[in-house]
Order: structure tokens, then C-alpha cells, then sequence
């Protein structure tokens, strides 16, 4: 059986969030490189009650515009790329961690050798 890949917990209201709402992968980027809360796109996307608001995917893109000048991002990765990223670092960080402190002990047996 297939292991599961594990997404970390702060990605995952964006990846409802891209289901919920519709969006597109370079969407859910834009919104949060521009710092957006997933928790709020509700919010956003009122527009039966408010309907002189945008429609969501048009106000990510007015502001990603205002904000960055320019239509979108230059490279577009979809969240579970970027969990994945995350956790390839952390597991880097983890390695070098462990590699470090190894080392750490190593040298204190040295110098207590050498006393």
C-alpha cells in the first residue's frame, strides 16, 4: 500500500480554500505572497449580498497587480509542491542537526581522551 504524503497543517485551509472557492493554483500563490487569510476569502467572495464587490479570483488579481506590478507570479507551484518543499527543508534541518550535535559529542570525548 501506498504511503501517504503528509501535508503540514498550515497548508492545508489553502488547499480547502482552492477547492471551496475555485481557484487555480497561481490564485492561491498570489493570495499568499500578498499575505491573504484562506480563513477570510469568505468574506471576499460575498457577492450575493454585496454585489458591487469583485468576484474573488478578479480582486487577487487587482491586488496582486497593485502590489507587484504585474499580472502573476513568474513560476507557479501548486501547494502540495510547496508542502513538499517545506518538508524536504525541515528534514534537511533536522539531518544537519543531528550531524551537528553527533559531532558535538565526538569532540567531547576527544578532549576528555586527551586530559
Amino acid at each position: 500500500m501506498a504511503k501517504k504524503k503528509r501535508i503540514p497543517h498550515k497548508f492545508q485551509p489553502w488547499i480547502d480554500a482552492r477547492k471551496n472557492f475555485k481557484l487555480s493554483d497561481a490564485h492561491i500563490q498570489m493570495a499568499r505572497e500578498l499575505g491573504l487569510s484562506p480563513k477570510r476569502f469568505g468574506k471576499y467572495a460575498n457577492r450575493k449580498e454585496e454585489p458591487w464587490k469583485l468576484p474573488l479570483k478578479e480582486f487577487i488579481e487587482t491586488l496582486y497587480e497593485k502590489q507587484f506590478n504585474r499580472s502573476g507570479p513568474e513560476k507557479v507551484m501548486t501547494i502540495e509542491e510547496m508542502a513538499a518543499q517545506h518538508m524536504a527543508k525541515r528534514e534537511a534541518k533536522k539531518a544537519a542537526k543531528a550531524a551537528e550535535a553527533k559531532e558535538s559529542v565526538s569532540e567531547d570525548t576527544a578532549n576528555e581522551d586527551a586530559s
